[in-house]
C-alpha cells in the first residue's frame, strides 16, 4: 500500500495528540490507567500530549500525509537505562493523584531490553474510522526497512491482542514473559531482529 509519509513537527502537535487520543482512548491499557471513563475522557489527552512531547524531543514522529495515522519512534542506545524521574514527572504533569500514570512508565521501563542500540516504537495510532486499511503496517514497514539496511533491531510493547498479531506478522517476537499490569490487562514486550537484504 502506497502511503505518503512525512516527519511531523511542532506544527503538527495538536493533530497528532488528537489522533493518539482517539486511537487509544478505549485501549485496554488506557482503560487500566484511567479506569473511570469520564475521568479518562477528560485526562487521557494530557497523557498522549506528554508522550508526544518526549518523542518530539528525543525521537521522530512519522505522519501519514493525510493526517490519519502516525508512528512515534525513539532511538535507544545500548547503554540507555530507565528514567525513574521521568515517570514521577509524568504523573505530576498529567494526573498527580493517579499512581498508575507513574506505574505504567516504571513497569514498561523495567522490561525494556538493554545492551543493544535499537529503534523503539513507542506508539502507533490510526484514526478509528481508518483502522484495518494497512496504514499502520505501512508506517512501521518504512522504519523496519531502514532497520534492516542498518542492522538495527526494533522493540515495542503491544497493548492489545490485535496489535500483537500485526507485530508478529511484521517479524516481532515476544521477549520473555508478558507484562501483567496489576489487576489489569497484559502487555507484550516484542523484539525484532534486523533482516538484512529484506524490505521490512
Amino acid at each position: 500500500m502506497g502511503v505518503a509519509i512525512r516527519t511531523a513537527g511542532e506544527g503538527d502537535r495538536e493533530l497528532v495528540v488528537r489522533l493518539l487520543d482517539a486511537a487509544f482512548l478505549d485501549d485496554p491499557v488506557s482503560g487500566w490507567v484511567f479506569p473511570d471513563e469520564a475521568h479518562r475522557r477528560a485526562t487521557h489527552q494530557k497523557l498522549m500530549a506528554a508522550f508526544l512531547d518526549v518523542v518530539l524531543a528525543e525521537g521522530r514522529v512519522d505522519l501519514a500525509e493525510d493526517g490519519v495515522a502516525c508512528a512515534l519512534w525513539v532511538p535507544v542506545p545500548a547503554e540507555a537505562h530507565g528514567d525513574e524521574d521521568g515517570a514521577v514527572q509524568l504523573r505530576e504533569a498529567v494526573d498527580p493523584d493517579n499512581e498508575r500514570v507513574e506505574l505504567i512508565g516504571r513497569l514498561t521501563a523495567d522490561v525494556h531490553p538493554a545492551g543493544r542500540d535499537h529503534e523503539y516504537l513507542w506508539m502507533i495510532a490510526v484514526a478509528p474510522e481508518r483502522q484495518g486499511e494497512g496504514l499502520g503496517t505501512a508506517l512501521i514497514q518504512s522504519v523496519l526497512a531502514r532497520c534492516d539496511r542498518e542492522g538495527l533491531p526494533a522493540y515495542l510493547e503491544a497493548s492489545n491482542a490485535r496489535s500483537r498479531a500485526l507485530y508478529e506478522r511484521l517479524g516481532f517476537d515476544l521477549v520473555g514473559r508478558p507484562l501483567d499490569l496489576p489487576d489489569g490487562p497484559q502487555m507484550w514486550p516484542m523484539w525484532r531482529e534486523p533482516r538484512p537484504g529484506q524490505e521490512g
